[in-house]
This record gives C-alpha cells, sequence and structure tokens, in this order.
C-alpha cells in the first residue's frame, strides 16, 4: 500500500477506454456468482444422471461429483470470507474521492465504492486454482496463469488496488485450504498422510467419465 498502490494505479488507462473491452469479458471469468452458478449446474447434472448409472458406473460418477463439490465449496467459503472483509474494512476502490489515495476508508459501510479489499475475482480466481491443481495437478500451470491474468485484469481496469488482489490471492487460497482439510479429515477426495500431508485420492479417468455420460445418455 505504500509503496506500489498509487503508482500502479497511476499508470493505468483510464477507467471505461473502450479498447479494454475484451479485458471487461475475461475478467467475468472469475466473477464468483458465475464460477459457483456453474459449478452449481454440473453438481445438478451429476445428481440427474446418477438414477441412469449401473451400480458399476455409478461410484465412478459419485467420486467426480465430490471433487466438484470441494471446488464449489471452495470458492464459495473464499467469497463469503472476502465479503465480511470488504465490509468491515471497507477501502475504496481506486480513485474513489476523485484522487490516487491508497488509504481511503470507510469501515462497515457496506457500500460498493469501499469494497476494495480484497479484491473478489482474486480471491475467486486463485481458490479455484488452488482447489482445481489439488485435484488434478497437470492443470496447476493452466490455471496459475489463468489466476494470475485475472488479478492483473483487475489493476488495469482499475477495480483494485495491487494489494488488493495479493489479499484476495491469499483469502482464496487460505479458504481451499481449509476446505481441502475438512474434505480430507473425512476421506473425501483426499486423505492425510502420516507427515501431516494432503494428497488426492485416486479419482476417475477421463476416459471413465466419457464412459458414465455414454451410459447415461445412452437411449
Amino acid at each position: 500500500m505504500f509503496t506500489i498502490d498509487v503508482t500502479a494505479i497511476q499508470l493505468m488507462p483510464t477507467r471505461g477506454t473502450a479498447w479494454l473491452w475484451p479485458l471487461r469479458i475475461f475478467t467475468d471469468l472469475a466473477k464468483s456468482s458465475y464460477v459457483l452458478w456453474a459449478l452449481f449446474a454440473v453438481l445438478v447434472l451429476i445428481l440427474l444422471m446418477l438414477p441412469r448409472l449401473n451400480p458399476i458406473s455409478r461410484p465412478v460418477l459419485v467420486a467426480f461429483g465430490v471433487r466438484v463439490q470441494y471446488l464449489f465449496f471452495s470458492v464459495l467459503i473464499a467469497m463469503l470470507s472476502g465479503e465480511i472483509i470488504k465490509f468491515v474494512v471497507g477501502r475504496g476502490r481506486p480513485f474513489v474521492g476523485g484522487e490516487a489515495n491508497a488509504f481511503n476508508y470507510m469501515h462497515f459501510s457496506g457500500s460498493e465504492a469501499y469494497s476494495s479489499l480484497p479484491s473478489g475475482h482474486a480471491l475467486t480466481a486463485f481458490a479455484l486454482a488452488f482447489a482445481v491443481s489439488s485435484v488434478w495437478r497437470k492443470a496447476t500451470l493452466v490455471m496459475i496463469i489463468y489466476a494470475v491474468l485475472i488479478c492483473i485484469s483487475r489493476v488495469v481496469l482499475l477495480a483494485h488496488h495491487p494489494s488488493d488482489v495479493v489479499a484476495g490471492a491469499l483469502t482464496g487460497i487460505i479458504a481451499a485450504m481449509f476446505v481441502r482439510y475438512w474434505f480430507a479429515a473425512r476421506r473425501l477426495g483426499f486423505k492425510i498422510c502420516p507427515d501431516g500431508t494432503i494428497e488426492p485420492l485416486a479419482g476417475p479417468s477421463w476416459p471413465a467419465l466419457k464412459r458414465v455420460a455414454r451410459d447415461a445418455f445412452a437411449p
């Protein structure tokens, strides 16, 4: 906040710059409501598919459903935590009040203009990135790039200060770690190793999921 925030936002394009429209579309890929509704739709689809499956295919889909639940609750807990912090902290968004002030606060205001810290998009992106990477390790690099680009987009669009997206990233990761531990303690998708580390349990492969989908939608 002392060394980066004001300088960084002063270097950004003016809010509402026309050529930034692709960035405005991209940044919505980490809008918490969109991500949660998408994951919820997948969970509903899984529930609708289960009665159509035979006893061999059903456990495969259930195992996949547990992993989708982990993604859903990681983002949900991150979002709820972020909303509480936003309300309490009440940090003004860039240039609210007319100047580049990194210490513009109105605690407990509940106003959108004073809900800059933490960044909701950043916490959603990093909660999702951590959760997906915890379940599917091969997706780690892609998810890190996605989350970092979301954070950059929030600063470029003058929706947040750099410290807001850092706080959002930390909030999202901590929330996803908390949910992972809760799942692991119940051996839902994860296990706690003797040395205290948490590892994902073996899950359904992509070919197995495709086979289950064919079985569920077969005439």
